[in-house]
């Protein structure tokens, strides 16, 4: 290895190595690139994985992730026995962290350097040889190519751990200092004309190499019949599974995403930061009959859920209540599902049809007491009803299937379907109440508009349920056993060192699952409160929307049933082009918390526009604040849900209390609160229900406003 400093040297040794070193393996499927699961951040053995995934010779160029993990653990002590102070904390360990950036920097840019030369002595070749290509030229240029693509990956892999420890350290000093650390830091340094943190998150030299090594590829390519251009043809039909790999790195860096990938987020999936050993066996326990019931019962649930919303308010006056009763009647279903996710989340630990069989049981019944109570005359009926459809949310099992039993590869898709059944079933659910304007008996029970939607929910689920039955195919070994899991835990024990906890002094069995509320609390940094608070605040907001939509719309418009029913479907039917939008073109264009922070002042914006002050409250006004509120509620959903699944401890990706749990009954509290606050405002006066509804949403959107500003440089 030549390592002399004469530059004419240097160039003479990268221009003959060019031909002289071997393309590393690679595989075009699955590239040894870091996969989605391997880089997610993972506090329990974040120094062993970032060990087993160094290049051996670049070593001394990582980030140190060790020495600044005992650095903080000694700070700790030293503020305790007061011998040190936070300023010097501070100040010393920003100093740490500017050495680490700059030797990972300069060494990014030596290495894109010499990538750099390599390719400029390529193209000198491939210019010389350009009049008298041959096959055989083509074929060794193309692998030289390739090689130099190989090498590139193995940068953009250096840079990837680079920037997960980066990441992994600032997080855990916020967790044992606070986040204004890292307020502090990133605004001082991201933002910077000489910053060298940028250089770590934006490749702008990276993704110049790689254009240079696209380019060539496709003109060798494209050498026999006419010229080719990555400029001209964007959408080159040649693809070579290098590139595949590269372009696939650069996506991961960047955060640049599409539809697929965002709707995906929307289904809040957590991955596992340890390379699971159980991960190999998932196309074993994959089945798509289970997975589509998955999505079935996530489809009908929603359409459960909102199928009545329209009628509400008629049927409880038809019981002897007040409309703005119709607030509790929707809102018992959620007010169950708060616990119901809790025990089925806890369930699906050992079994995922039993949970669903008894669900779908429970859901035939509360929907058939829901259509009884009409001829019952009781009130009390109707919201036992609701009660049992709540206590027969799934969601935490069909949530907990994709990421238990369906393959990596697949994953996304899968999760893109989950979000995709839901808001269509949010959709159908008003619009199948246009349907039902009937009114007619069989023997003593009554049909009409009111009971149609309990009725016809019954027998969807009386027949999903004989579906089920049939075709569901219950995965073998649906958690690891306990020897496994203990086996695994020492091992990881064995490699990981002692101030690698994430609890300090707390055992390293802390490091299993999180099985207990009190532990998944502990692990909720400031960063993640405020998002889960935002959840919170936009499930609120929308809520509050469609939850009074009747009531308001009969109050001040005299609109008939159909005519919610179908502004109620038109909202719903917003959330896939609303999402195609902003995965395409804006998540490409902004970073997510800009975009996070903007969806919630629209967000405001659309509370405020709908308050009625003096003058007559119209329909366009309505409407148009309406469809402001409920899509910045969409667009900040997927951004929200994005950024908590970053931020969050990847400790909570399995078990009982996951993040996925956290946030649906963050939303689910969100929406019970929503309902109680119509009916109880709606004992006041019809005509104020509409403002006193929103000013609650006003003050949340206010404070949700204010928490994101505060924690704005946490999110980076």
């Amino acid at each position: 290895m030549y390592d002399g400093d004469d530059e004419i040297k240097k160039k003479e040794f990268y221009k003959n190595s060019i031909a002289t070193t071997p393309p590393l393996i690679y595989n075009s499927h699955q590239p040894r690139l870091l996969q989605k699961r391997e880089i997610k951040e993972d506090m329990v053995a974040f120094g062993k994985k970032l060990r087993e995934l160094q290049i051996p010779e670049w070593r001394e160029h990582y980030i140190n992730y060790k020495l600044m993990k005992k650095k903080v653990n000694r700070y700790t002590q030293q503020i305790e026995i007061g011998t040190q102070n936070d300023y010097n904390v501070l100040r010393d360990f920003s100093r740490l962290l500017d050495i680490q950036i700059e030797k990972i920097v300069l060494f990014l840019l030596e290495q894109q350097g010499l990538l750099a030369m390599r390719l400029s002595s390529l193209g000198e070749e491939q210019g010389a040889l350009s009049q008298q290509l041959t096959e055989a030229n083509v074929a060794e240029l193309q692998e030289q190519y390739r090689a130099a693509g190989q090498d590139l990956l193995r940068l953009l892999a250096f840079v990837e751990i680079n920037a997960i420890g980066l990441r992994k350290i600032l997080k855990k000093f916020d967790k044992r200092f606070g986040y204004k650390f890292t307020d502090y830091y990133v605004k001082t340094r991201a933002n910077h004309p000489h910053s060298q943190l940028k250089q770590v998150f934006k490749q702008v030299g990276i993704v110049a190499v790689a254009g240079a090594i696209f380019h060539n590829l496709a003109e060798l390519e494209g050498h026999k019949e006419s010229y080719i251009s990555i400029y001209d043809q964007l959408d080159l039909s040649y693809q070579d599974p290098v590139i595949d790999s590269i372009k696939a790195a650069l996506n991961r860096l960047s955060n640049s995403t599409n539809f697929l990938q965002f709707l995906g987020k929307h289904a809040m999936l957590l991955e596992d930061g340890l390379s699971d050993p159980a991960e190999n066996n998932v196309d074993e326990r994959y089945n798509f009959m289970s997975l589509l019931l998955n999505l079935v019962n996530t489809f009908l649930y929603m359409v459960n859920t909102y199928i009545i919303v329209p009628t509400a308010d008629n049927y409880t006056m038809s019981l002897g209540a007040a409309a703005t009763v119709c607030g509790i009647v929707i809102g018992a279903m959620p007010v169950a599902q708060v616990f119901s996710s809790v025990y089925f989340s806890s369930w699906s630990n050992r079994s995922y049809m039993q949970p669903l069989v008894f669900s779908s049981i429970i859901l035939v019944v509360g929907n058939a007491l829901y259509a009884l109570a009409y001829d019952l005359k009781s009130i009390t009926v109707l919201l036992v009803g609701r009660l049992f459809c709540g206590l027969g949310s799934a969601r935490a099992v069909n949530r907990r299937y994709i990421t238990d039993c369906v393959p990596l590869r697949l994953r996304m898709q899968a999760s893109a379907g989950f979000v995709s059944a839901s808001a269509l079933g949010m959709a159908c659910g008003p619009a199948l109440a246009c349907v039902f304007q009937r009114n007619f008996k069989i023997l003593f029970i009554t049909f009409n508009e009111d009971t149609l939607p309990g009725w016809a929910m019954a027998l969807a689920w009386l027949i999903f349920l004989v579906w089920l039955c049939i075709c569901f195919k219950e995965p073998f070994s649906v958690i690891p056993s306990e020897a496994n899991t203990e086996a695994k835990q020492e091992c990881a024990d064995q490699e990981c060192d002692d101030d690698d906890n994430d609890d300090g002094g707390q055992s390293k069995r802390t490091r299993k699952p999180v099985n207990s509320i009190m532990l998944a609390y502990k692990l909720l940094t400031p960063s993640v409160k405020v998002q889960l608070f935002v959840y919170f605040m936009l499930k609120y907001a929308m809520e509050i929307v469609l939850a009074e939509s009747s009531i308001i719309t009969g109050y001040y418009f005299v609109w008939s049933t159909t005519n919610v029913a179908v502004f109620l479907a038109c909202l719903g039917l917003t959330v896939l082009p609303v999402n195609i939008i902003v995965g395409n073109y804006l998540s490409n264009l902004f970073e997510e918390r800009q975009l996070l922070l903007a969806s919630e002042i629209m967000l405001c914006i659309g509370v405020i526009l709908s308050f009625h002050i003096l003058i007559p409250y119209s329909v366009p006004q309505y409407v148009c604040s309406a469809l402001i509120t409920f899509v910045s509620a969409e667009i900040l959903e997927g951004v929200n849900l994005s950024l908590l699944s970053r931020v969050m401890s990847s400790r909570l990706s399995r078990g009982t209390f996951n993040g996925g749990l956290l946030s649906t009954e963050a939303g689910t509290i969100a929406r019970v609160i929503a309902d109680g606050t119509i009916t109880l405002s709606g004992y006041l006066s019809e005509s104020k229900l509409l403002n006193i509804t929103l000013l609650p949403s006003l003050f949340i959107c206010v404070y949700a406003i204010i928490a994101t500003c505060f924690t704005y440089n946490s999110l980076y």
